[in-house]
């Protein structure tokens, strides 16, 4: 079994910087400015549970530049 397989359901901080194209520093600073989706920290290293960026990516979602998309969630 590789580490691919353990963390199905977890994103590493290069896991994440690849899915948004994003620098790893990029992440880093996220997290420390208190931005981006919540994250796990175990034994010094940080996960990312993939509900977290899912409902975090929902976040995001603009269906114009002006108006967030609708997403049938009460606020």
């Amino acid at each position: 079994m590789n580490s691919g397989q353990l963390n199905a359901q977890h994103l590493t901080q290069r896991d994440l910087a690849k899915r948004w194209n994003k620098a790893e520093a990029t992440i880093e600073r996220y997290r420390a400015d208190g931005k981006g989706p919540r994250f796990l920290k175990i034994g010094g290293k940080c996960l990312y549970r993939l509900e977290d960026v899912l409902e975090y990516e929902n976040h995001c979602l603009y269906d114009s530049p002006f108006a967030k998309a609708d997403l049938g969630v009460a606020a």
